[in-house]
């Protein structure tokens, strides 16, 4: 691999991981309401789930994923089912409690181990970001070049990029914590991620698969 392609790659990679998504919402939403502290464990759990979409990509699996209908539209469904069930159950959060105590919101907040899967999941069942890999992926690497040495550098490129702007959006949205701590605020935006999220776990349904 070039330095040249691997600089296309990196220019593609950030492009789309800037473009709003499902795991740009997730990041907001966690960041602005457990801080960016917090939030890191959703971004690791996004990337895990992004490594594991790079694998399938690299792999094969997602051509032949995108070949079967049914496959298909198995992950299609169970993504979008998954992304209105997060909005969902957000939409219904209460507002956690004031930081006045030193305990104050800790039952509000999901373990780390919660925060992770709810990362992982988000990023495995999005048909969208399988799409993606298998169509982009080939684009940057060599037949010329051992396939496994270039899968990784593009996944750990990858990775990086993501798990940069993930944090990013995270760090904006936890900046804006100390305007959010009223009630009222925190309903509303409960309300506003877990509206965004329905919409974009309902858009996953008109998601195609690629002819050929």
């Amino acid at each position: 691999m070039s330095f040249a392609t691997w600089i296309a790659f990196v220019i593609a990679g950030s492009l789309i991981a800037i473009s709003p998504g499902s795991g740009a919402v997730l990041s907001m939403s966690h960041g602005l309401a457990y801080g960016l502290k917090k939030a890191s464990a959703t971004v690791l759990g996004l990337q895990l789930g992004l490594v594991l979409v790079l694998v399938i990509a690299g792999a094969g699996v997602g051509s032949l994923l995108l070949a079967s209908s049914v496959a298909f539209t198995a992950v299609k469904v169970i993504g979008a089912l998954y992304l209105i069930y997060l909005g969902i159950s957000q939409w219904r959060a209460a507002p956690a409690p004031g930081p006045t105590a030193s305990t104050a919101g800790l039952e509000a907040h999901p373990s780390f181990g919660r925060r992770v899967l709810t990362g992982f999941l988000t990023n495995t069942t999005n048909p969208k970001g399988i799409i993606f890999m298998v169509a982009v992926l080939p684009q940057f690497i060599s037949k010329d070049a051992p396939l496994l040495t270039q899968l990784a550098i593009l996944g750990v490129t990858m990775v990086t990029i993501d798990s940069i702007v993930m944090h990013g959006y995270a760090a904006l949205a936890a900046s804006m914590q100390r305007f959010m701590r009223d009630p009222r605020h925190m309903r509303l935006q409960n309300r506003l991620f877990g509206g965004v999220l329905v919409v974009i776990g309902s858009m996953l349904f008109f998601v195609k698969r690629q002819p050929g």
